[in-house]
């Protein structure tokens, strides 16, 4: 089994996938205008329409809905990214904050409230768990 992406459903697919463009530094690749996905090195972010719903289930999933996913990437420096993203977040939840594991994490909401971590490894057992 290969885990593939995970898909965030939204009432606004332009809104979101140009939030996360900026955020993240990648570009989407649209296969129409209710779906498009955004590709890093270790992971698929694919962001769904509303529309798209049906097509699997009525009613499976809901836009702005979620409170209990952490979408988290990792970055080169936080603390520089928290400053890039000063004039787009309007909710920072937690400014960088180096964690208990080693990873100094900045938590904040996208657009439609899901919440997102972009952390640093900082401690030396950190480092050498996301070695490249």
């Amino acid at each position: 089994m290969e885990f593939v992406s995970i898909r965030i459903i939204t009432a606004d697919v332009a809104r979101l996938v140009a939030f996360y463009e900026r955020a993240t530094g990648a570009r989407a690749e649209w296969a129409t205008e209710d779906f498009a996905e955004l590709r890093t090195a270790g992971a698929t972010l694919a962001i769904g329409g509303t529309r798209t719903v049906p097509l699997f289930a009525p009613g499976s999933a809901r836009p702005a809905d979620n409170r209990s996913v952490i979408l988290e990437f990792l970055v080169d420096d936080v603390d520089r990214v928290h400053r890039n993203l000063a004039d787009v977040v309007t909710d920072f939840v937690a400014e960088p904050t180096t964690m208990p594991w080693g990873n100094r994490s900045l938590l904040f909401r996208d657009p439609d409230g899901n919440l997102v971590n972009f952390f640093t490894p900082v401690t030396a057992a950190a480092k050498e768990k996301f070695a490249r």
